[in-house]
């Protein structure tokens, strides 16, 4: 008789680490902790330091379930961590986000030392973000401290960490491209010839980057090892923290769209008369998330966010997503979530068979979702045509869709086609609404007084 299997679903990205996996049962995700880890687990619950970063807020609480949800011969304990309503990845953040996440991983592994432990690996996929505050997932990630061996993840925190921000401090590029071209961080060898020489009067550019990158990972000259100690990692560490203190993160002017709210729009009447169509369209219906598609600095983003419900703001500029997370640690009691995806490229699946991490768009729905001013970027930009693009809407949305409607006419529209507007495909309002009725019916609809744009209110067709 065939033995029936539990019902529960390891996360295919889980099978790296031997002490314990996640896996998802009963719509919920939970992880298990292997026998393996069995010691270190209960070090980190005896030594008070579990208790000092939930208290803090720094690390994902959980409780210990006594179902034995798995019925793996390897189990110790189930645990049930506190819900994260989204995972984002290294290559969505801005350059703020993955230096707050490179701050917090530094602060946990002194804390962690305080209480006679240590961080063994330092990936940016333990951190996710919250209300504007980066939060440490990964339980499992904490072993005992021994004085006698270096920091096991100090290459990985350079590599995933320290190189992108450094490549970004000197060069502007943002981070999210250097992550995902390098999932699993830039090498020393590769940063070093792409730093600018001017890098090279820094001394941690010399310690961190150039010395590294000279020297073989897997010998020292004359067989020679390094001895270690509490000191020495402390002061390595530090010296880490204090360089990511100086690194810049922000652009320092103005780029494609971060001031689009304050100079690229057509005027600040226009700006008002959709603000309070806007706020009308959003006033009288009920949704309990928002995806803001195209959000540049965040200007509609933030009035969604007054609705009291979680909002994730994506843009294809970092220096806008970059403004806008800044906006949101000031702002605690905001839920906003601040992305960089490019909507004609969002980030797809990725790791081993394409399963460990998963597509933006599999991933990402929400109640409502706000397109404003984006339809002709994606048409006659990069020439997408509009029932894809219906399509892909619908999949995002679970009910409402506000639209933006720029004509072909409309000045911005001719700006941005240049010397391309022959080629513009010839679309009207007529042809767009065709184009959307197979997935949306229209629930409202009003011209913004003083131009030819027209702000839709959609609803999703149940049959789709």
């Amino acid at each position: 008789m065939t033995k029936k299997m539990p019902d529960y679903i390891p996360h295919p990205a889980s099978y790296r680490d031997p002490a314990g996996f996640v896996f998802r049962a009963n719509g919920l995700y939970y992880r298990q902790v292997n026998r393996s880890y069995s010691a270190d687990y209960e070090e980190l619950l005896r030594s008070g330091l579990y208790q000092k970063l939930t208290e803090k807020g720094l690390l994902v609480p959980h409780t210990e379930v006594d179902n034995d949800l798995t019925e793996h011969p390897d189990r110790y304990k189930i645990l049930l961590p506190e819900q994260i309503p989204y995972i984002s990845y290294p290559d969505e953040w801005s350059p703020s986000q993955l230096k707050d996440a490179a701050g917090l991983t530094l602060q946990i592994l002194h804390i962690a030392l305080d209480h006679g432990m240590i961080l063994k690996d330092a990936s940016p996929l333990n951190i996710q973000f919250r209300g504007g505050k980066a939060l440490f997932i990964d339980t499992l990630s904490f072993e005992k401290y021994d004085p006698a061996l270096p920091w096991v993840a100090y290459r990985q925190f350079c590599e995933c960490f320290l190189f992108p921000l450094l490549l970004h401090h000197y060069l502007s590029t943002g981070t999210d491209r250097i992550a995902s071209a390098w999932p699993e961080g830039i090498p020393a060898t590769v940063t070093a010839r792409l730093l600018p020489w001017k890098s090279r009067l820094r001394l941690g550019v010399w310690l961190h980057v150039l010395l590294p990158a000279s020297v073989r990972k897997d010998s020292l000259p004359g067989g020679r090892t390094l001895s270690f100690n509490k000191t020495k990692l402390l002061h390595l560490t530090g010296n880490l923290g204090n360089i990511l203190t100086r690194l810049k993160t922000a652009t320092a002017g103005p780029s494609a769209w971060n001031n689009y709210y304050q100079h690229t729009i057509m005027s600040q009447t226009y700006l008002a008369v959709k603000e309070q169509l806007f706020r009308e369209f959003t006033g009288d219906i009920g949704f309990r998330s928002a995806l803001d598609l195209g959000s540049n600095d965040g200007y509609f983003t933030k009035i969604l966010a007054e609705k009291g419900v979680p909002v994730i703001a994506i843009d294809s500029d970092w220096s806008c997503i970059d403004n806008l997370y800044r906006y949101t640690r000031q702002q605690p009691g905001k839920d906003i979530l601040p992305l960089r995806v490019d909507i004609a490229d969002p980030t797809p699946a990725r790791g081993f068979n394409n399963t460990e991490r998963s597509s933006f768009t599999s991933r990402t729905s929400a109640d409502l979702v706000v397109a404003l001013a984006l339809l002709h970027h994606l048409t006659w930009g990069r020439n997408i045509p509009l029932p894809e693009i219906a399509a892909w809407l619908s999949m995002l949305t679970g009910a409402w869709l506000i639209l933006e409607f720029v004509p072909r006419t409309d000045p911005k529209a001719l700006e941005l086609a240049g010397n391309r507007r022959s080629l513009l495909p010839d679309y009207d309002a007529a042809v767009l609404e065709a184009q959307f009725s197979p997935y949306f019916s229209i629930d409202k609809q009003f011209p913004i007084a003083g131009t030819e744009r027209v702000l839709y209110r959609m609803r999703k067709n149940t049959f789709v």
